[in-house]
């Protein structure tokens, strides 16, 4: 793996843990709907397949690292500026 397909993968987990953090209900609700009814459009999934197959499989750990950096994000920046205030 490149260090750039490193650098895309941690990417991507810190923006999912962004959108979690920011609408972890509704997301959570949309996917479990599009999941069982099986509504996903026929386009998005080859897409979503080759992503998963290219960059996420083997690098779970990177990807969870963003994602976990991404959902404490606004506790983290608190944090640092409590500390140099």
């Amino acid at each position: 793996m490149t260090l750039l397909a490193a650098i895309a993968v941690f990417v991507v987990g810190f923006l999912s843990g962004t959108v979690v953090r920011w609408f972890a209900g509704l997301a959570a609700v949309v996917a479990l709907v599009l999941v069982v009814l099986q509504i996903t459009p026929d386009p998005i999934l080859p897409l979503v397949d080759h992503v998963v197959r290219r960059y996420y499989v083997g690098n779970e750990l990177l990807f969870v690292s963003g994602f976990l950096f991404g959902v404490d994000a606004k506790k983290t920046k608190e944090v640092v500026v409590e500390r140099r205030g």
